[in-house]
């Protein structure tokens, strides 16, 4: 999964700095999450999917397809950053 979410960032010419503000959190917090040294967070987790427009099951390496699920209502992103 580290692997994964690092090569997702990377794809969008982001370095961790910027993304990590995208998620409201510190560079050495989001740093963590890509080396494995802490797990991610629900919230964070589905914060990432969003912005990837990837799954969570991709994330997790649970699959090789990207493409999200259809979301319903419930599942629809906040304003939130």
């Amino acid at each position: 999964m580290y692997n994964r979410i690092r090569g997702l960032r990377e794809d969008r010419d982001m370095s961790q700095r910027e993304l990590a503000a995208h998620l409201g959190m510190s560079q050495t917090g989001y740093s963590k999450y890509e080396t494995g040294e802490n797990d991610i967070s629900t919230n964070i987790l589905k914060k990432l999917a969003i912005f990837h427009d990837a799954s969570v099951d991709y994330l997790l390496e649970l699959t090789n397809e990207r493409k999200p699920y259809t979301r319903t209502n419930a599942n629809q992103p906040r304003n939130t950053p």
